[in-house]
């Protein structure tokens, strides 16, 4: 009966809970052979415990009420009460918080010394879901002093995870982490991977908790790998991950996330349910979706009410009365629920929800009048920009002490506070590593930006306006650009999904089903996301230029930033050495018009040669002659003939400005913000030594051109070979030879990038917008991994050019990603174009080009010459654009 024991079975339960239920129900047998009740109790318990590591809450609260029945039965108290105090266990697990704690205060008057120290750190857990958290701490203290004193090390380990959860919640995250290094080498040293696992879960949520994002995914990561190896289920686990996502924020994966957890999470899981409903009230009140929120934060309230959860009800109330706010509700009663509810907030530990609250508050009482009760709310909810906080608690900081020193007259005073906050969110931004998570952070500074363009625009000083528009906009690629290292098997995950994609086309094409093969893709594009997500960052941050350092690197040209304020779109022109501000109109008109005007011009370019296009090219000649009704006709006088320099608010981003009459035939570059224009303007600077390129197949030849044809285009290889005699000594890469690795490698700190391959534009996940080449996709991700971006870049099919617009006019795709990693020009269209069409525009654009003209420029006359070419060749021309410089 060696290792056959009840004490062995639970000893195991933490390492391998299924081979501990084997363990327990053989030493069980054996118990009831022997007649040996204590033994049988104690094997029912190893049983049910286990059970409860495998999420059969059924299967565990059975056993362990038989185990209380057994040791009842033989009159033994100890083991009864230890059976009530795993019992309880399970009880609080599945949200029967009240019977739980009966259950371990009954037993407490029957267990001394180490027993009676492990039930109190039982109730310490039960008081910690009941957010008692004081005496929750004061329990794992004690247990941790008693298992230090007797030298119990899985006592100790199992309390200190305990109490550094606890602090994690409630603000001690440096004091957390201790005590989860400490309790991870407990368990390690106790061979207990499962226990291990769990403290890397918990050590994840603190790391969240902290604004850690790359570590807590790096540790939410590693537990999960675990949790798989070790065959264990950890449904509730996706809540964890829910309050990451939602604090970067990642709002569509969230969304999916929480909608998931709510399908999946059983009824026994109650806790779990009404975190999820909190969250997903959250991410409803980020979307703008204001009736869902409130829906899913009333349920989620009653849930927290019944689980007797006071700081999770006083969180689900503010997600309430936050959607009031932001409907518009302006009344007394509001004031004074906001300020109780951060009030109860700030004390239970929920100092963010408490700072929001209380910002809130102050800005209704604001809208009423009540500037004594605004400015009182606000200098508490300020002292949070010197605290030691998560940079998003002191950037809220910084916020609501601006507004206090704006409600006090002091209006210089504000903009500094502004500022601060932002450069502080710029700081943590730097920090992220992938680019994706510095560009949607980037949404945590929305309300200092806004605030800081509000007093700017009022000013009606158009250089403040620009200074403030730039402060916020695509602030994601005014960063150094971090690269993941080459040991983070990044590039083997991007292997294996390119090869699922490659099947998943082909199986498409024969018409096999696909299902298995999506199912494969889904996983693996969320190993790609995951892996690029743990990569830390730093470098530095580019500062917003003033207007002269704008207008000395114009020269001639002229700089237009479109901006939107509240719907409204302004523009900031630079020309002559000044700025000026004017005023558009409403930005939903030009939207529309957009979408009108992308339309025709996709019609023009698809329809078949004997069609009559005539009423297509009279939508898109209207469409275009709006447009430049609204945005360059009112600025007209100040840009004269010059050529032009547009930085447009993102949603304008799509827009084929070519295709406007004050465009046509002018050197036009379109930039995401004007900091990103002056810097790709701006020579670089050589680096003394360049590392070597991450990528398998070195590069014919460093710094030659690359010339690369994607399959199933073919147009392509005929539009290389037109193009290869006017490069010089171009790297010619098509048909099999065109492969991921081979491309990325000819074009890592190319001179010049040329690729001809169809493109595909992902609005859901636009870091995953590819080009096709032999082997598979290209993706933007493959790009972020180049050590030297080429100079110039070419993209001349499909829409590769457009991008995702996320808060703050953050761009996501292939442009982005290459004047992010420092490439100084993009040609390429933003509708879609067959190559078939474009041939002879982008040879004439390489003649241009060697011949010594710039870029924007060599574009607008090949763009001009071949506008007399037929409705399909004009429009086709019409959507390509010079992106940077």
């Amino acid at each position: 009966m060696a290792g056959k024991t009840a004490a062995a079975a639970l000893e195991a339960r933490q390492r391998d809970p299924r081979a501990a239920i084997e363990i327990g129900r053989s030493a069980l047998r054996a118990a009831r052979s022997a007649g040996d009740a204590e033994e049988a109790s104690t094997a029912e318990r190893a049983i049910g415990l286990s059970l409860r590591e495998l999420h059969d809450f059924d299967g565990a609260l059975r056993h362990l009420r038989r185990a209380v029945r057994i040791a009842e039965r033989a009159r033994s108290a100890r083991s009864a009460a230890l059976a009530r105090v795993s019992l309880a266990f399970v009880l609080s697990t599945t949200g029967r918080h009240a019977q739980a704690l009966r259950a371990i205060n009954a037993a407490l008057g029957e267990l001394d010394g180490g027993d009676a120290d492990i039930a109190r750190m039982q109730r310490g857990l039960v008081l910690h879901y009941l957010c008692r958290y004081d005496e929750a701490r004061r329990e794992y203290n004690r247990s941790i002093e008693a298992a230090r004193r007797t030298g119990d090390r899985l006592g100790e380990a199992r309390a200190r995870n305990n109490r550094g959860l606890l602090r994690a919640y409630t603000g001690g995250l440096r004091a957390a982490d201790e005590d989860f290094d400490r309790a991870a080498a407990l368990y390690r040293d106790l061979d207990l991977e499962l226990a291990v696992a769990d403290v890397r879960w918990n050590a994840g949520i603190s790391a969240s908790r902290a604004g850690d994002v790359p570590r807590a995914l790096t540790m939410f990561a590693e537990a999960e790998h675990e949790y798989r190896r070790l065959a264990v289920p950890r449904p509730a686990l996706l809540i964890n991950r829910l309050e990451l996502l939602v604090s970067v924020p990642l709002l569509e994966e969230a969304r999916a996330a929480a909608d998931r957890a709510l399908e999946e999470l059983g009824a026994d899981l109650v806790l779990a349910r009404s975190e999820a409903m909190f969250y997903r009230a959250r991410v409803a009140l980020l979307e703008g979706d204001l009736e869902h929120a409130v829906r899913m934060a009333v349920a989620a309230r009653r849930g927290f009410r019944r689980e007797k959860r006071e700081v999770w009800e006083a969180g689900a109330r503010h997600v309430e009365l936050r959607a009031a706010y932001l409907s518009g509700r302006r009344d007394r009663p509001l004031v004074a629920a906001l300020v109780r509810v951060a009030s109860r907030l700030d004390a239970l530990g929920w100092r963010m929800a408490g700072l929001e609250a209380r910002v809130d508050a102050a800005l209704v009482a604001r809208d009423l009048g009540d500037r004594r009760r605004a400015v009182a709310e606000l200098a508490v909810a300020g002292a949070a920009r010197r605290g030691v906080g998560t940079a998003a608690h002191r950037v809220q900081g910084w916020y609501a002490e601006a507004l206090r020193r704006d409600l006090e007259g002091n209006a210089r005073g504000a903009q500094i506070a502004l500022r601060r906050g932002l450069r502080l969110l710029d700081e943590y931004r730097v920090s992220l590593g992938a680019a994706e998570l510095r560009a949607l952070s980037g949404a945590q500074g929305k309300a200092l930006a806004l605030e800081g363009l509000r007093t700017a625009v009022a000013s009606g000083h158009a250089a403040k306006v620009l200074s403030w528009a730039e402060a916020w906009r695509a602030g994601a690629l005014r960063m150094t650009p971090a690269r993941p290292p080459e040991d983070s098997g990044l590039a083997d995950a991007l292997a294996e999904l390119r090869a699922v994609t490659a099947d998943l086309e082909t199986a498409l094409l024969e018409g096999r089903p696909v299902s298995a093969l999506r199912q494969r893709q889904v996983r693996g594009e969320q190993r790609v996301r995951e892996l690029t997500r743990q990569t830390s960052g730093g470098g530095a941050v580019s500062t917003p230029p003033e207007v002269h350092d704008l207008a000395h690197a114009l020269g001639p040209a002229a700089l237009v930033e479109y901006i939107d304020h509240d719907g409204a779109l302004l523009a900031v022109v630079v020309a002559g050495g000044r700025a000026s501000l004017h005023h558009l109109g409403r930005l939903d008109g030009a939207l529309r018009e957009v979408r009108l005007l992308r339309f025709a011009l996709h019609r023009l370019v698809t329809l078949p040669e004997h069609v009559d296009r005539s009423a297509v090219r009279a939508g898109a000649d209207h469409a275009a002659n709006l447009l430049e009704t609204r945005l360059l006709a009112p600025l007209r006088r100040r840009l004269g003939s010059r050529p032009l320099v547009l930085a447009p608010t993102g949603l304008l981003g799509g827009l084929p400005w070519s295709a406007l009459p004050g465009c046509q035939g002018r050197s036009v570059v379109v930039a995401p913000s004007a900091t990103v224009w002056l810097r790709a303007s701006t020579p670089p600077v050589p680096p003394p030594s360049l590392p070597a390129s991450p990528h398998p197949a070195a590069p014919p030849s460093p710094g030659r051109p690359v010339l690369a044809a994607g399959p199933r285009l073919p147009a392509a290889p005929a539009e290389i070979a037109a193009i290869t005699p006017l490069t010089d000594s171009a790297s010619v890469l098509v048909g099999p030879d065109a492969t991921v690795d081979a491309v990325a490698a000819a074009m890592d700190g190319a001179p010049l990038a040329h690729v001809a391959a169809h493109g595909s534009f992902r609005a859901d996940n636009p870091l995953f917008s590819a080009l096709e080449l032999a082997d598979g996709p290209l993706t933007v991700y493959d790009l972020e991994r180049l050590r030297t971006p080429p100079a110039r870049v070419v993209l001349s099919a499909c829409d590769s050019g457009l991008s995702a617009v996320r808060p703050g006019d953050e761009l996501m795709g292939f442009t982005a990603a290459l004047l992010g990693l420092g490439a100084r020009t993009l040609i390429a269209p933003v509708v879609p174009v067959p190559a078939e069409v474009t041939t002879s525009l982008m040879v004439d654009l390489h003649r241009r080009l060697a011949a010594g003209e710039p870029p924007s420029a060599a574009l607008a006359d090949a763009q001009e010459a071949h506008r007399g070419g037929g409705d399909a060749a004009l429009a086709a021309a019409a959507g390509f654009l010079c992106f940077g410089a």
